[in-house]
């Protein structure tokens, strides 16, 4: 192994008395039962591999280990001969070909089984971030669990929440194989009748979660505002949650959604940290840019949208109401002759004038 494995020359003494353990114990249990086939097959796994611990699987990759086999079996082939002559020697040859077979099942269950086990505990500890990032205790441990679930992201950190699908175990398998093959990471986990995704390395210029709002139950699916990194994700989950609870008050919203986009059905719900956005972001800015944008825009919401009805009530020219319009949507983005920007615009002038 020292001359045909370079990777064996590199490990250290431990790891190389692991690996003369198990061929040691392999070559005894294979004389062990050619002496006395009578006994029956031989526990490979626990005879052969029994003795080593537990670490072995995870610090001796599984391709090494056939190769260590597969050389082991490969040297007692090409003694066999000089050591029992051409007579007796092909009865043993095919005791060690059939040998080989069993031990190459038990090499791969125990890889299974450190596999499965590592699957469990990583899901353990990818459910506990994601607790953690929700209630906000995003510290030094916090990070270096998600760094050891393999979370490094360039770029904006997002909070995805939608209802768990039927089959839970499989949709946290969809969510990471659909954000892999978008480049991104995820960390995800399921409370109760919600899925929640912490989604990785999206531009804040797009909508993440497009591709995952299939692996969601039927319902809304919501995606926070961005976060630059994971510590800074809380207050995105957040929003996220708050919004995913006033959902439903939305009949016709998309899938997914933004948390923004909730906006007035959020603040109707109780959130305060929205009914500070609408007074702060939206009614504020409209009663900086003039009294007479907010109150031709008042008087447009109050009319059902109708540009006369509202230059006769405030008797002006239906052009300089389309002015003021104009003003008003360059200010805060929102064009109050979209129905669901004018319920956004006369929430929030509703909560700025009380």
């Amino acid at each position: 192994m020292d001359r045909d494995m370079a990777w064996f020359r590199e490990l250290d003494p431990q790891e190389r008395s692991w690996i003369g353990m198990i061929v040691q114990a392999g070559i005894k249990g294979f004389v062990d039962w050619y002496r006395d086939p009578m006994a029956g097959s031989p526990e490979l796994r626990a005879e052969v591999f029994g003795n080593a611990p537990r670490a072995f699987a995870g610090q001796i990759s599984l391709q090494r280990t056939v190769a260590m086999v597969r050389l082991s079996i490969e040297v007692v082939e090409e003694n066999v001969v000089d050591v029992l002559g051409e007579t007796d020697a092909p009865p043993v040859l095919e005791a060690v070909t059939r040998y080989g077979r069993e031990l190459a099942f038990a090499t791969a269950e125990i890889y299974a089984r450190a596999a499965e086990m590592r699957g469990a505990w990583d899901a353990r500890l990818e459910a506990l971030v994601v607790d953690s990032v929700l209630r906000g205790e995003t510290d030094g441990a916090v990070e270096s669990r998600a760094s050891a679930l393999g979370w490094s992201v360039a770029g904006h950190v997002f909070a995805v929440v939608g209802p768990v699908p039927a089959d839970a175990r499989a949709a946290t398998d969809d969510v990471r194989r659909i954000a892999h093959d978008a480049g991104l990471r995820t960390l995800c986990a399921v409370q109760g009748d919600r899925l929640v995704v912490i989604l990785g390395g999206a531009t804040e210029h797009e909508l993440p979660g497009a591709a995952l709002a299939e692996v969601f139950g039927e319902g809304p699916v919501v995606v926070g505002p961005p976060a630059d990194q994971l510590a800074d994700v809380a207050p995105s989950a957040a929003e996220a949650l708050a919004a995913y609870r006033c959902a439903a008050g939305w009949v016709g919203a998309p899938r997914p959604v933004a948390a923004d986009q909730l906006l007035p059905e959020r603040a109707l719900d109780g959130d305060t940290a929205a009914r500070s956005h609408l007074v702060e972001q939206i009614y504020a800015p409209l009663a900086q840019a003039g009294p007479v944008v907010l109150e031709t825009l008042g008087a447009y919401l109050d009319r059902g949208g109708s540009l006369e009805a509202t230059a006769r009530a405030l008797f002006v020219h239906a052009n300089t109401v389309r002015y003021r319009l104009r003003r008003a949507s360059e200010t805060v983005g929102l064009d109050p002759s979209d129905p669901r920007d004018a319920y956004t615009l006369r929430v929030a002038l509703t909560l700025g004038r009380l």
